[in-house]
């Protein structure tokens, strides 16, 4: 799938739609790939990163300009915050026949998530940050956003 091109249209419509469409400049869709090297969040930007593993998005979250942890390195290891790919891996009962343990899930998901960023200019401002990110919400339903109970 195209996810450059579904993002870029994403981003677009429901931006204009609003009244406020966020400029094509302002923003850059990059994917990553499978394996995939995560990158540090460039000064300046703030950004969306999605998780995406066997045609399933699995996490899509929201860094601010001032956290680059949060883009960069968090969501490889199940220790770093309270709420991370990798905690939600290891919590799945689905992924335990693979082989997958705390020492291993952050190259693991390197190794088999398709991982697609986009950064936007830190003057487009918090909200188009969480529209950009509810909309994805709302298009993919990732596994590990929300609570199972709540959809």
């Amino acid at each position: 799938m195209d996810f450059i091109r579904e993002f870029d249209r994403i981003i677009l419509e429901v931006s204009s739609v609003l009244g406020k469409p966020i400029e094509k400049h302002k923003y850059r869709i990059i994917d990553r790939g499978v394996p995939h090297q995560p990158k540090t969040l460039p000064l300046q930007m703030m950004g969306i990163y999605t998780f995406c593993y066997n045609g399933e998005f699995l996490k899509i979250g929201k860094a601010g300009p001032n956290s680059n942890a949060r883009f960069l390195s968090q969501h490889y290891n199940p220790r770093s915050a309270r709420s991370t790919l990798a905690a939600s891996i290891l919590q799945d009962d689905r992924m335990q026949g693979i082989g997958i343990n705390e020492s291993i899930v952050g190259q693991w998901i390197r190794n088999n998530c398709r991982r697609v960023d986009i950064l936007l200019d830190s003057d487009l401002g918090i909200f188009s940050l969480e529209l950009i990110e509810a909309s994805l919400h709302y298009k993919y339903e990732p596994a590990y956003e929300g609570f199972i109970a709540q959809r």
